[in-house]
C-alpha cells in the first residue's frame, strides 16, 4: 500500500512540474504578444485555457485519492497540502498570462500601452520569467536557499509596479484615460504574477523544511550564528595549545 501511495504522490510532483511548465510558456507567449502587439501567440496563450483547467482538475483529483487512501504520515500529508496550495498559485498564474494575452488580442494590432514605457513591461517579461523559471527548478531540487531567492525578484516587481502607479497618479499623463486603464491593469497583472510565484516558492520551502519562511530564515540564521562562533572557539582552543 505504501508504494502505490508513494507512486501516487511522484505522480502528484510530475503534474505540478507540467503545471509550471505550462504556466511559464503562457506568460512567454503573453508577454511577447503585448510586447510585439504580436496576434499569434496571444492566440495560442488563450488556447491553453483547457490545458491548464485539465491539469488543474488532474491535481485536485490526486489530492483527494491521496487524502483518501489512507492516513498519511506527517512529511506525506505535508506535501498533499502544500501541493494543493501551489496549484492554486500556478493556476492564477495561469489565467493572470492569460488576462495579458486577452489585452493584447483585443487591441491588436494597436499596441496596449504606449511606446515610451514599454520598456517597463519588458523587465516586467524578464524578470518574472526568470522567477516561473526558477520556481520549476526549485519543485524539482526543492532548495530553501534557491526558493529565498525569489522574493528578491518580487522586490524588484514590486518597484516597478510602484513607480507605474506613481506615473499615471502624480505626473502629467501623456497618453489617454484608455491607455492609463489598461497599463493600470496590466502592471497589476505582473505584480501578481510574481506575488503567486514567490508564494508558490514560500510553500515549497515549507515542504521541504516543516517552517514558513520567516521561521525557516530565523533557523537558518541562528545556526550560522553557532557554527561561526563554534569556528572562533576552535580557533582559540587550537591557540591555547600552541
Amino acid at each position: 500500500m505504501r508504494a502505490a501511495y508513494r507512486e501516487q504522490l511522484d505522480n502528484f510532483s510530475h503534474d505540478l512540474i507540467i503545471m509550471s511548465t505550462t504556466v511559464h510558456k503562457l506568460m512567454a507567449l503573453a508577454s511577447q504578444a503585448l510586447i510585439k502587439a504580436s496576434l499569434q501567440p496571444a492566440e495560442e496563450a488563450v488556447s491553453l485555457r483547457d490545458e491548464l483547467d485539465e491539469v488543474r482538475s488532474r491535481c485536485e483529483d490526486r489530492a483527494v485519492s491521496l487524502l483518501a487512501l489512507e492516513n498519511p504520515m506527517a512529511k506525506d500529508l505535508r506535501q498533499v497540502i502544500s501541493s494543493i496550495y501551489i496549484v492554486e498559485d500556478f493556476y492564477r498564474m495561469g489565467r493572470l498570462s492569460q488576462h495579458i494575452a486577452t489585452s493584447a488580442r483585443r487591441r491588436h494590432p494597436e499596441p496596449v500601452v504606449p511606446a515610451d514605457i514599454m520598456g517597463y513591461f519588458e523587465e516586467y517579461a524578464r524578470l518574472v520569467l526568470d522567477m516561473s523559471a526558477g520556481l520549476k527548478d526549485i519543485l524539482i531540487t526543492r532548495d530553501p536557499e534557491l526558493a529565498l531567492r525569489l522574493t528578491e525578484d518580487d522586490d524588484a516587481v514590486d518597484d516597478i509596479n510602484q513607480h507605474l502607479m506613481r506615473m499615471l497618479t502624480q505626473r502629467e499623463w501623456k497618453g489617454t484615460v484608455r491607455q492609463a486603464v489598461e497599463t493600470s491593469q496590466l502592471s497589476r497583472y505582473y505584480e501578481r504574477f510574481a506575488d503567486h510565484c514567490a508564494a508558490a516558492a514560500g510553500r515549497i520551502i515549507y515542504l521541504a523544511t516543516g517552517l514558513d519562511p520567516d521561521r525557516y530564515m530565523r533557523k537558518r540564521d541562528q545556526e550560522q550564528r553557532e557554527a561561526e562562533l563554534e569556528a572562533r572557539m576552535a580557533e582559540l582552543e587550537r591557540q591555547f595549545h600552541n
